[in-house]
């Protein structure tokens, strides 16, 4: 399986990963899945530490090296076919983070992973649910 790990997901996996659910869990450890990260995920980490929203003890920049240097993820870009398709997916809010990474599941043909129940009712992409 391709799993595109949500914000919240990637961030937890790294900082709380009891948050992360057993079956979520063996589908990340399974080294038969590959694991991939949206930019989107990284500008989302920025904007919550600079809200104050999250708190890490060094550099953000420093913070999602370490994060990228543990546990290595395949990058899947945002390009204009992502961005024309974040307008077509069927989401509950208009969140432009969870649209992007919803048209990147779609695009890149990945299952998101995710705990945020409208994008587990969303259409036009797959989902794994945080259990």
């Amino acid at each position: 399986m391709r799993i595109l790990l949500d914000t919240h997901v990637w961030i937890w996996s790294h900082l709380d990963p009891d948050r992360i659910g057993k079956r979520l869990t063996q589908h990340i450890l399974d080294p038969a899945n590959e694991l991939w990260l949206s930019p989107i995920s990284l500008w989302e980490f920025l904007v919550l530490v600079e809200k104050r929203r999250l708190a890490i003890p060094e550099d953000p920049g420093d913070w999602i090296a370490a994060a990228l240097a543990e546990a290595p993820m395949h990058e899947a870009p945002l390009n204009h076919e992502v961005a024309l398709n974040s307008r077509n997916i069927k989401v509950a809010h208009e969140d432009p983070a969870d649209r992007f990474l919803a048209a990147t599941a779609a695009v890149y043909d990945l299952v998101l992973a995710t705990a945020d129940e409208r994008l587990l009712a969303g259409k036009g992409f797959r989902t794994l649910a945080n259990r």
